[in-house]
């Protein structure tokens, strides 16, 4: 036996010298082998993290007990849904998730609220544990410096069953220069809770994935909230002062050099949908 297939102390088990490794990362490495399989342990493992990513892609949104969080964070806070009527068939459809029910549009055309600088939306998308976990942590590092640059920020939207894009038909009824959604992204084997933010310049129905940026894997084993909040400013100040976002709005700070962390990302395509 050489020295890179020293036993890990489980009869049977060779292990493989990454295995020192992963304490860095929540990869799937360095499992090492019990003949040609995987060992007992790690295989379990596998199984439970896959059945961590249904069950999130699954569980239906606590509206009752966000509604009541987010309260607390905004004057006004308005409960939407998309034309998926349920989970079954928000997930077999993805083109419903991305639209309002006639009922949530109608809704918002009888608010008759001003026009504002800013519309937030808080979606479950695929994770609603992430919803459940982060949206509030991060609103909390996010508000106090958009209030202080004195943006006038829409009533904010609470939608079930919703994909990205339900932003754009939102932030256009209330006539916003600019939409942020906060959205559970697609479950990963490590990664059940990843909580994404998608920007978009003069939200309007019809706005292209290409036409919106985004701040991905907000979560503690993640991207850090202060990383995320950091990038999600830099995208807003500099929308505002350019009026535009997606592909055309880059990250030519020195913003990411000084996280230090490098996890600071603008993903397209639009990874929660």
């Amino acid at each position: 036996m050489t020295d890179s297939e020293r036993t890990s102390g489980v009869p049977g088990v060779i292990d493989n010298p990454w295995r020192t490794l992963s304490r860095h990362t929540d990869a799937r490495i360095g499992l090492g082998r019990a003949g040609g399989s995987l060992p007992t342990a790690p295989h379990l493992e596998f199984q439970l993290a896959h059945a961590r990513a249904r069950d999130a892609v699954h569980l239906p949104l606590d509206s009752e007990t966000m509604m009541a969080t987010l309260n607390e964070r905004f004057s006004q806070v308005v409960r939407l849904q998309s034309r998926a009527q349920d989970r079954g068939e928000y997930l077999r459809r993805p083109d419903l998730g991305r639209l309002l029910s006639d009922d949530s549009r109608e809704q918002l055309a009888a608010m008759q609220v001003e026009q504002c600088d800013l519309s937030i939306s808080v979606v479950d998308g695929l994770s609603a544990r992430a919803i459940h976990e982060h949206a509030a942590t991060l609103l909390d590092r996010l508000l106090p410096p958009i209030r202080e640059r004195g943006w006038h920020i829409g009533p904010l939207a609470l939608v079930e069953q919703g994909r990205v894009a339900i932003g754009d038909p939102i932030g256009e009824a209330l006539g916003a220069r600019m939409g942020v959604v906060l959205i559970g992204e697609r479950p990963g084997l490590s990664s059940p809770d990843s909580l994404g933010v998608y920007f978009t310049w003069q939200p309007r129905s019809g706005r292209r994935d290409s036409e919106r940026n985004c701040v991905s894997n907000i979560r503690p084993r993640g991207q850090s909230f202060e990383a995320a909040t950091t990038l999600i400013l830099y995208l807003l100040d500099e929308a505002s002062r350019r009026e535009l976002s997606g592909v055309e709005l880059k990250d030519d700070s020195e913003v990411a050099s000084q996280l230090g962390d490098g996890r600071g990302n603008f993903l397209l395509p639009d990874s929660a949908d």
